[in-house]
């Protein structure tokens, strides 16, 4: 099993590569899953990069984790660029927010909502963890918003984030979350579609994408491929996976 990212120098000097492929975890149940902590030791093994680019496809996850992967990315002295490949929704959209720059090709989507927690309790322990989901609520509208600039109003991200918007590439690019727009890709890299049940609005061509044709299937085997000769190398910088 492999990490849901992948971290890796480039062939140009200077340069790294992270790849968060899938959902963002929060506990580490065995040596394949990582953390926001794991995260941070692995961004600090690459060494003096000046440029970092991230690609994403992710239906999100762990909030705080999230949260931190986005500030260590926000606060690192490399310029960060965010790819959104395919999908970066909940949790993984603000880790997209917190980079430099946001590129976006023209079929890739962004999905935004308040946060979600599965609970169980009596009518006092409902109530504040309503209020406790309104605060955490809060650490995202701030990382949109310092996104966006003048773009976006708190009113306008809280109304997104209320009503889980899917947003098109064109969409966010209005709302000063992205800051580019580029040709259409082949979005091989899809996601279980059993993640997409927690949300309640997945549009129909995202769906569609997820039922691979043989040529996406052989693109991944490639890409699999690649990324099995590349061990040897993020073994190398990492210490092993």
């Amino acid at each position: 099993m492999k990490k849901f990212w992948e971290v890796k120098q480039s062939s140009v000097a200077g340069v790294a590569e992270i790849f968060i492929y899938g959902p963002i975890v929060s506990f580490k149940w065995d040596d394949e899953d990582t953390t926001a902590s794991s995260f941070q030791k692995d961004l600090k093994a690459l060494g003096d990069v000046d440029s970092i680019n991230l690609h994403i496809n992710s239906p999100g996850g762990s909030v705080f984790e999230g949260i931190a992967i986005g500030n260590m990315l926000k606060h690192h002295k490399a310029h960060v660029t965010a790819y959104v490949d395919a999908l970066a929704a909940s949790i993984a959209s603000v880790i997209v927010a917190s980079c430099d720059e946001v590129i976006m090709p023209e079929n890739s989507m962004l999905m935004i909502h308040n946060p979600m927690l599965g609970i169980f309790g009596n009518a006092n322990e409902l109530r504040k963890t309503a209020d406790d989901l309104d605060k955490i609520a809060e650490s995202s509208v701030i990382t949109y918003l310092s996104k966006a600039g003048d773009q976006l109003t708190e009113e306008k991200i809280k109304q997104i984030m209320d009503e889980e918007t899917w947003m098109s590439a064109q969409e966010a690019f209005e709302i000063g979350l992205c800051d580019s727009v580029i040709v259409s890709n082949q979005m091989v890299a899809a996601i279980n579609e059993d993640l997409f049940q927690h949300y309640q609005s997945v549009p129909e061509r995202l769906m569609t994408v997820n039922q691979s044709s043989t040529a996406d299937k052989e693109i991944r085997e490639r890409l699999l491929k690649e990324a099995q000769q590349n061990n040897a190398l993020i073994g190398a910088i990492l210490g092993g996976i």
